[in-house]
């Protein structure tokens, strides 16, 4: 059974901005607009146009940046053919500045780590080259009985090693919200990583997973059904057509891309749609995950 996604309706702010228009692949008239945000800051967000509902924050821009820059966020995010596949807009983004977030209680911009499957911790802290200034990275410590120091892990890798965006990208904006104690380290390219991360059309494939298997474990349709509606076909020797079902298993994580390399977890937003579409009938929003 695939869980559902719920919203709650956020009503919009006073102050609104029309900045860019259009229709989305189910037909439905879509808008960015510009809105007031805490701290004088400026949000664009990607709405329904006809309930001003499903929210999507495309950017959130600071007091420091010029407001013409919602205009060029805007025809950036159109040009590239982003359109929806930004995280909905939540209450918290009206009440806060951008990178802005209440740490848990009684934990340090520092104080945060995370396990991997393999039972691994990562630690968010100060990484020093001994020619730079010290950067705030993600680090890998060997596991038990291991030797070696921690290595630097990127946002993306990190995501991709817990098939998960949280905690990780919480954390990451925490710390980087966070005033830092030492400012001399750097977190530019922390940053960075979030960044590309958050505006990146190669998403986790985990939901779309879950949704093929319960497809097929239900009788719904088989894994050559769902590679057919996808227009993955091939013939036997007598002509007879079947769907490709290792392009389907590579896609959405079950066999490996190569040999010798495991299984990715990352699938581009174009084909997570026409499997979820075409191949199971669903709303590409219903495997994606947040």
């Amino acid at each position: 059974m695939i869980d559902q996604i719920q919203t709650t309706p956020i009503p919009p702010p006073v102050s609104s901005q029309a900045l860019g228009r259009y229709v989305d692949r189910e037909g439905r008239p879509r808008e960015i607009v510009a809105l007031d945000g805490a701290r004088e800051s400026l949000l664009v967000v990607d709405r329904d146009a006809r309930t001003l509902g499903d929210g999507r924050l495309v950017a959130h821009l600071s007091a420091e940046e010029p407001a013409s820059n919602a205009a060029l966020v805007c025809a950036e995010y159109l040009r590239e053919g982003r359109p929806c596949r930004c995280r909905r807009l939540t209450e918290e983004d009206l009440r806060t500045g951008p990178f802005e977030r209440d740490l848990p209680p009684e934990r340090g911009p520092l104080d945060v780590e995370v396990c991997d499957g393999e039972g691994r911790v990562h630690r968010l802290e100060p990484l020093g080259s001994g020619t730079s200034i010290p950067e705030l990275r993600w680090c890998a410590y060997p596991l038990d009985g291991e030797e070696g120091d921690p290595e630097p892990v990127s946002v993306r890798a990190l995501v991709a090693s817990l098939e998960s965006y949280d905690p990780v990208c919480a954390l990451t904006a925490q710390a980087l919200a966070c005033p830092r104690e030492d400012p001399l380290v750097s977190t530019s390219a922390l940053r960075t990583e979030l960044e590309r991360l958050e505006a990146s059309r190669i998403v986790l494939n985990r939901g779309l997973r879950e949704a093929v298997l319960a497809a097929v474990r239900t009788g719904v349709a088989s894994m050559s059904e769902i590679a057919m509606r996808c227009g993955r076909v091939k013939y036997d020797s007598r002509g007879n057509p079947s769907g490709e079902t290792s392009w389907l298993a590579r896609r959405v994580g079950l066999l490996s891309e190569s040999r010798g390399g495991g299984p990715t977890p990352w699938v581009h937003t174009d084909v997570l749609a026409l499997i979820a579409r075409h191949g199971l009938g669903l709303s590409p929003r219903e495997v994606e995950l947040g």
